[in-house]
């Protein structure tokens, strides 16, 4: 029995020596940190970028009026569609002319007897007048003859006048179409009695080809212009506005498809709001505008040969603003703060803070943690956009 307990004994003897030998051997129990984590590196990518200001704005109606009855009668006619395109003097509505058309008549009659009588005062003038050569009458008859030859003449302007009056209310029984436009509902029924207490609104026209949109722009991008301007040593005046252009995008569309031009600003700054009010002119000849919509809108304002721009997402916040990180002396991470641009697809427009050497963090962001080192993969910026715009893509697909 000894020598069978004895040999388990020896056995734990030699592993618990083997261990404390081990144990004294520091070598295999030296602290070994962890490599330094990966990340995408890139240069700013420099390109030619047009500077804009984005804004949001309306689109109206080039004219919009009501059509109204301006002479008193009954309906007649609906000579439209209701939400059809019209064009110039296509008549809409006809109302009741016999009354109208007699006015005119009678006016005719008036006007013919005032011009015959007109003949004969002046015939008795002359005459007056040549037995007044002759001493064979006063220059009081004269007188008489010419003073009734002047209210001939008078008459016949007011019975002139008068016709061309009833002419004019004669033109209103055709309503017409006061411009191109669509048409909307008829709000009166044939047979219906119009314009007895005014005029009666029968329909409302509106053109939107061409369109306006109307957009305000802050006092400081106003005051951002005008000094962009005076570099360039001009000023704004209304006649350079058609050679501004502006571009418009819809809410359902990604890019700015609709191409227009400046075509007024108002003098002044609207002191309770702080903007000026700008309007611009769209041809819409496809019809794909509709006045009222919400439209964002972007204007150029600058140009530069020469923009750094990075991966949008790679431009972090704080409450100091943004900033992006940059690989320092020995791979060491460094925090640099930048004043950001317009986006360009997947870029963002670096105006301030980082130069064209710089290399950027664009991938492994949450592992650079400013003054610690990293192990760098150095890749080409327009890359790192490229497989942002792709992830980005892949996620919504996934959605």
């Amino acid at each position: 029995m000894r020598e069978g307990f004895g040999q388990p004994l020896q056995l734990a003897v030699a592993i618990l020596s083997a261990a404390l030998i081990s144990s004294c051997d520091g070598s295999s129990n030296t602290y070994a940190p962890p490599p330094p984590p990966v990340v995408r590196v890139a240069l700013p990518a420099q390109q030619p970028v047009t500077q804009y200001f984005e804004l949001t704005g309306n689109t109206a109606a080039l004219n919009a009026v009501d059509i109204e009855a301006r002479v008193i009668g009954y309906v007649q006619s609906i000579d439209y569609r209701d939400g059809t395109l019209v064009t110039k003097g296509t008549q809409l509505f006809g109302i009741e002319p016999d009354t109208y058309r007699a006015q005119v008549d009678q006016a005719k009659a008036t006007l013919a007897s005032a011009q015959a009588s007109q003949v004969g005062a002046k015939q008795e003038y002359d005459r007056q007048l040549n037995l007044n050569k002759q001493q064979v009458t006063t220059q009081t008859a004269v007188d008489s003859a010419k003073a009734t030859l002047d209210e001939a003449n008078a008459t016949i302007l007011n019975a002139q006048a008068s016709l061309e009056l009833a002419t004019i209310n004669l033109g209103y029984t055709q309503v017409l179409a006061p411009f191109d436009g669509t048409v909307t509902e008829h709000l009166v029924d044939i047979g219906e009695l119009v314009g007895v207490s005014g005029p009666t609104k029968l329909a409302t026209i509106v053109q939107t080809d061409p369109l306006y949109v109307y957009f305000s722009v802050s006092e400081t991008q106003v005051l951002s212009i005008k000094q962009l301007l005076a570099k360039q040593g001009r000023t704004l005046t209304q006649l350079d506005l058609p050679n501004i252009p502006v571009e418009i995008s819809l809410q359902d569309e990604d890019g700015f498809h609709h191409k227009g031009h400046l075509d007024y600003v108002s003098p002044q700054v609207d002191t309770s709001t702080g903007t000026l009010q700008v309007r611009a002119f769209f041809d819409n000849k496809d019809h794909a505008l509709l006045p009222g919509l919400f439209v964002r809108v972007r204007v150029p304002v600058g140009h530069n040969d020469k923009a750094l721009l990075v991966r949008d997402s790679a431009v972090g916040t704080n409450q100091l603003g943004s900033y992006v990180l940059v690989l320092g002396k020995d791979d060491t991470v460094e925090q640099k703060p930048v004043k950001t641009g317009q986006r360009d697809g997947a870029l963002r427009v670096i105006e301030s803070g980082i130069g064209a050497e710089d290399w950027v963090v664009t991938e492994g962001i949450q592992q650079a943690i400013p003054g610690s080192k990293v192990s760098p993969e150095k890749i080409d910026m327009k890359t790192a956009a490229a497989d942002a715009s792709s992830a980005t893509a892949t996620s919504s697909g996934t959605q």
